[in-house]
């Protein structure tokens, strides 16, 4: 099934989010011709966004529900120390959404959700590219490759599997000794014994800076920003929508709902229920490391990030699975901290601060793209995860389409809202 499209432009859109889906979506719309209204609790780039490890690559398209991951979980659970994290009184409601996780880890469902999320990479840079000129931003990216390392035998072999999906989704990617890793990244220490380089990889430096000069750009070439709390979405006069929120209704031709992790209860009040979860991350920025690393490296045995910014080296990980609004629980980052010092030897916390927010996440590690089941007037684009850097700027692009009339440059097919 190929998504359907309306033959009318829309003259006003309110897109709802502003992070990096939601500014993307934004200016492709605003390419379409269309006079464009953001609207974002906070400012643009300061929530989720903010806080990602700086990922911009094509082989980030391996789900992270694989074979096997049901006999892992358990032990991940009561693993204190582990990248996967569930508050107690939150697992009762959590536990559909993990069984709708583990059922899409089949060896079949593997490929097919690898495939769909490849059909969105593969278009990483091309939809990227007019974006960051228009804003002047293309300082903040930087092709350098990436590195995922292993510290056992028994890791690398089990990342096997991982390379081996990329390798059939076209990815080039080199194998490595230890040694031949720290050729690549002297600041590794001892403990890597094998790893991988992948060449065709990226590095945004500072993406709550690039959301942000993304709206500015939006604001430059005639859009709108505006700082509210969206409470709800209507059908409004006229076949058109209605944003609500506490300033006042905001009327459009299309509203596109792309407000990450709060998107499931205003995609519910539209009829469409999305089994979305905030997955939160954390990280901590260390601005003087003294470590200076020069590639972003992925410590694949701990499921830990290692990401050069130009603010500092930030480390993040960790998958809590708790309410939205629950406080931090900040030893998580001290977690982080101490799996990165395992790796790099002599790393100093000196002025260093911690951060959190919460991924969209989806339990087949696909994102809701779409138009609305029932309300011609909404397109859903949430529920990103871990891939919302890496595939914001396509997602923006095939919003920009459908809100447009166009074909989608892509088959919907896989990112259905009602795929559930």
């Amino acid at each position: 099934m190929t998504e359907t499209t309306s033959t009318t432009p829309a003259r006003h859109a309110v897109v709802v989010g502003g992070g990096i889906v939601g500014v993307c979506s934004a200016l492709y719309l605003q390419r379409e011709g269309m006079r464009v209204t953001l609207i974002e609790r906070d400012e643009p780039g300061d929530a989720c966004s903010a806080g990602n490890a700086g990922n911009l690559g094509i082989a980030s398209c391996v789900p992270y529900s694989l074979p096997g991951m049901m006999w892992r979980v358990p032990g991940l659970l009561l693993d204190r120390t582990s990248p996967l994290n569930v508050r107690p009184s939150h697992f009762p409601r959590a536990l559909p959404w993990f069984l709708r996780f583990l059922m899409a880890g089949s060896h079949k469902r593997v490929e097919e959700i690898s495939e769909a999320l490849r059909s969105l990479m593969r278009r990483l840079y091309d939809a990227y590219g007019p974006l960051l000129d228009d804003a002047g931003a293309r300082d903040l990216v930087h092709n350098v490759g990436r590195l995922q390392v292993h510290e056992s035998e028994k890791g690398f072999a089990g990342g096997r599997y991982s390379m081996d999906i990329r390798r059939r989704r076209g990815i080039e990617f080199q194998t490595l000794s230890g040694d031949e890793v720290r050729e690549i990244e002297p600041a590794l220490g001892p403990a890597v014994t094998a790893g991988y380089y992948i060449p065709e990889a990226s590095h945004c430096v500072n993406p709550s800076r690039l959301v942000k000069a993304f709206a500015e750009c939006l604001v430059r070439r005639g859009g709108t920003v505006l700082r509210q709390t969206v409470k709800g979405l209507e059908d409004g006069a006229d076949g058109a929508g209605c944003v609500i929120t506490e300033a006042g209704r905001h009327s459009a031709d299309a509203v596109v709902l792309a407000a990450g992790a709060w998107s499931g209860p205003l995609a519910r009040q539209l009829g469409t229920r999305v089994p979305m979860e905030a997955e939160r991350g954390y990280h901590t920025m260390l601005p003087n490391s003294g470590v200076g690393m020069k590639i972003p490296v992925t410590a694949a045995d701990r499921a830990v990030s290692l990401s050069p910014m130009e603010h500092g080296l930030r480390v993040s990980g960790i998958g809590e699975f708790a309410p939205i609004d629950a406080p931090a629980d900040w030893r998580l980052a001290r977690v982080v901290v101490e799996h990165a010092r395992r790796l790099l030897p002599g790393l100093s916390e000196e002025g260093s601060y911690d951060w959190m927010g919460p991924r969209p996440a989806l339990p087949d590690g696909k994102p809701v793209i779409g138009r609305s089941p029932s309300h011609p007037w909404a397109t859903f684009a949430f529920g990103h995860g871990h891939v919302g850097l890496g595939t914001g700027a396509i997602t923006g692009r095939i919003v920009g389409q459908l809100v447009a009339g166009k074909p989608p440059e892509v088959d919907l097919e896989p990112f259905r809202p009602d795929r559930f």
